[in-house]
């Protein structure tokens, strides 16, 4: 099938081009101080450990924000196009399955959440209200994303023998743990993210949270078969 194929190749970039640009970003704002204003520097911090950063710590500040915002764009886009090909992929297996519309919705929705955030990252914008719809906006695309990668593996397994040609079911399989451990350690963090302090945890959290998300793609691009 051709939207296999389409599936598969768009996938790994969905997976690489933010891990590319998140990590750039981390790596010239720690080692390049010189391209950088004395208040945005930062110093000697791996956040995946640490947690000493936020991601839009640094991302938001120039000149990351030309590597982040392209590439946040660019991976919406991507996003776009991968869930309306998987919805063309369960059609063509089972046309009324009752998750199409879903997997639809909060995918597509998630694309266009993480457009938002992007759009809105760096405005300097003195107003509670303001940063209170910027947190709700990544939150909101947390949720959408995890809710579409959970039923399209859901969708997947109620037909997975029809799929025996196309996948290989130990990466399907990889794709439920991943997004019920998304599941439990979101649940497991609503206490630690709600409530005041714990700022370096949640820090950490957000980054490695984020690594999880997009490894969803990496595994995709490995399930798919080759066409021939």
């Amino acid at each position: 099938m051709d939207k296999i194929v389409k599936v598969k190749s768009i996938s790994i970039w969905v997976f690489i081009v933010p891990f590319i640009a998140l990590n750039t970003c981390l790596i010239l704002i720690t080692k390049f101080h010189g391209l950088f204003d004395d208040q945005d520097v930062l110093i000697n911090t791996i956040p995946y450990i640490d947690g000493q950063a936020s991601i839009s710590r640094t991302a938001r500040v120039f000149p990351t924000y030309l590597i982040f915002k392209p590439a946040m764009f660019f991976t919406s886009y991507l996003l776009i196009k991968y869930w309306i090909y998987n919805k063309d992929i369960i059609v063509f297996f089972n046309k009324d399955h009752k998750n199409i519309k879903r997997i639809l919705f909060f995918g597509v929705g998630s694309a266009i959440l993480l457009t938002l955030h992007s759009i809105f990252l760096g405005i300097k914008f003195d107003n509670d209200l303001y940063k209170l719809f910027r947190r709700v906006v990544m939150l909101a695309f947390i949720i959408f994303e995890v809710v579409a990668q959970t039923y399209l593996v859901i969708t997947y397994y109620s037909f997975k023998n029809d799929l025996l040609k196309f996948i290989n079911q130990k990466f399907l399989k990889m794709k439920l743990i991943l997004v019920l451990t998304l599941i439990i350690v979101a649940l497991i963090s609503i206490p630690i993210v709600t409530m005041p302090g714990n700022k370096f945890l949640k820090h950490a959290l957000e980054w490695n949270y984020f690594i999880g998300v997009i490894s969803f793609y990496l595994l995709t691009f490995f399930m798919w078969k080759n066409k021939n």
